[in-house]
């Protein structure tokens, strides 16, 4: 393990290898310090994991390689030339193309659109002055998409990416890294929301890309990928560069360390029984043609686990038994009385809170204080007899779930975008325990954050399957159903195939049951 001992980057490499050297970059946003004189060099055609926690300073760096932002002090060379700071369509002339967490996807514009436009943008000198050159446009996306193995037909590329999955819409966001040909691609988060099989199609990308000499930058929380795929760990901790070398010279523990500065327990976090208490009954239910004949039980203060891949039904599954969409055929039943679910206000007044898959666009007001997006679920309860919010009440309910679930934040009035993407997390959560929920659904509770905030989440999670709470767990990630859930459900092809104790499955039975495959068959 080789820990960095100064911040200013290795010399190690030849000039003519070197694609980028950042040195001594430093980020200040009022009085705090984001980046304390940064410094590493990027190879052509070699792979680079950034790793650290929420709030370290990943994503400031990012958006000054890309252009988003200046640093206040320090130097970026690409190719030879120096830089002080760098706009957005000068990194993108050098050769830079970024896949942003938030995507940075116009939802009204069609895939092939959203694909080839970045293309057209630096070829104008980012303007477009004159009518996109459609053939061309189509020409470039067909190319992008088919390298990510997502379709090429004239429907697809002309549906708007809005209506897409989210799933879909992080390859899509990485087809158009693809489509500009560049020399670094820089992809924050890009598997927070494939499944395995779209992960492993991902790691080929970059392999393609690796022998095109394309250098690839990943900022990521999945240790697993990381190693799967190889090259350099990087490794921040409070804005500094803490760690650098080859990615299997590092251990997990040691790599958690080093990010966190403390240990983290990798072992089963799920040590408690539930009761024999029955709280949720599925029969027959069925939604459309994204699942049919679903039917399990939930016991108070269990916690189940989901998993299956991006068509098995999962997803809509989760937002059925949450009142986000409705069910076609079945029952439900909680704690033995039916359950009939037409909007997700039904769901709340049943005691049942939904952490959806997408935060950003589907959980958070990322524009409003942190008190505002606690309290959204319970205003009427918090009204006065004037009908005005009791501010009194609502800034002590917060305040209590702050501590609860230790939220990093000095300040309740401050924007919920202003937290890092862990906090963020346990913010959604926070609001859901307002309506003191019988009922818990956690759809990807830990998409986006980091091994510290993992920790704080899964003990969040225990504990208030302790208190009683019935827990559905739905989640691409099978170590985390692993260590933390009581039974795991595989679904494929809208059918719950198989049913797993988590405390005695391995992670190759899960993925063999999502596949439909025999173990055999994926060692071959």
């Amino acid at each position: 393990m080789q820990a960095a001992q100064s911040q200013e980057p290795a010399r190690s490499a030849s000039a003519s290898s070197v694609f980028l050297e950042v040195s001594g970059i430093h980020k200040r946003f009022g009085g705090v310090h984001a980046l304390r004189g940064v410094g590493f060099v990027i190879e052509r055609g070699q792979i680079y994991h950034l790793l650290g926690e929420n709030g370290c300073g990943k994503s400031t760096l990012i958006k000054i390689i890309s252009g988003a932002q200046p640093p206040d002090e320090g130097q970026i060379v690409i190719e030879g030339r120096a830089h002080s700071a760098l706009t957005p369509i000068e990194s993108l002339s050098a050769g830079i193309e970024t896949v942003y967490q938030d995507l940075s996807l116009i939802p009204n514009l069609t895939v092939a659109e959203n694909v080839a436009l970045t293309e057209q943008l630096v070829k104008s000198g980012g303007r477009l002055a004159r009518p996109l050159r459609q053939a061309e446009l189509h020409a470039t996306a067909q190319r992008a998409l088919a390298a990510v193995d997502l379709p090429t037909s004239a429907a697809f590329l002309s549906t708007p990416v809005g209506t897409l999955p989210l799933a879909v819409r992080q390859l899509v966001a990485i087809s158009r890294a693809i489509a500009t040909q560049a020399k670094l691609v820089i992809m924050d988060e890009p598997t927070t929301s494939l499944t395995r099989r779209e992960v492993d199609k991902l790691i080929r990308v970059v392999a393609d890309l690796r022998r095109d000499h394309v250098a690839v930058l990943f900022v990521t929380h999945k240790l697993d990928e990381c190693y799967s795929i190889g090259g350099q760990a990087i490794v921040f901790r409070d804005g500094q560069c803490v760690a650098q070398g080859p990615i299997e010279n590092y251990s997990k523990a040691q790599l958690s360390h080093l990010m966190t500065g403390r240990d983290i327990d990798a072992s089963r976090y799920r040590h408690a029984s539930p009761s024999d208490e029955m709280l949720l009954e599925l029969k027959g239910l069925a939604c459309r043609t994204h699942f049919q004949g679903v039917g399990f039980s939930l016991k108070k203060g269990e916690i189940l686990g989901i998993t299956g891949l991006m068509d098995s039904g999962r997803n809509e599954l989760a937002k059925t038994i949450a009142g986000v969409m409705a069910a076609t055929a079945g029952t439900l039943m909680l704690r033995g009385q039916p359950l009939v679910l037409t909007c997700p206000a039904d769901a709340i007044d049943k005691g049942i809170g939904y952490v959806p898959e997408d935060r950003l666009g589907e959980g958070l007001f990322l524009d409003k204080p942190i008190l505002s997006n606690m309290v959204a679920a319970i205003l009427e309860r918090l009204r006065t007899a004037l009908g005005t919010l009791d501010h009194a009440r609502a800034r002590a309910v917060a305040k209590d779930l702050v501590h609860e679930l230790h939220i990093a934040t000095p300040n309740v009035d401050l924007p919920v975008q202003s937290l890092s993407g862990g906090n963020q997390q346990r913010v959604l959560i926070a609001r859901w325990l307002t309506i003191q929920p019988e009922l818990l659904v956690l759809h990807g509770p830990t998409v986006g954050v980091d091994v510290g905030s993992k920790d704080t989440i899964y003990k969040a999670i225990q504990a208030l399957a302790g208190r009683g709470l019935g827990v559905i767990l739905i989640s691409d990630d099978l170590p985390e159903l692993l260590q933390n859930a009581d039974r795991i459900i595989v679904m494929r092809d809208g059918l719950v195939q198989q049913e797993f104790a988590a405390d005695a499955a391995q992670e190759e039975d899960l993925y063999c049951a999502m596949l439909g495959a025999e173990k055999d068959a994926l060692r071959v």
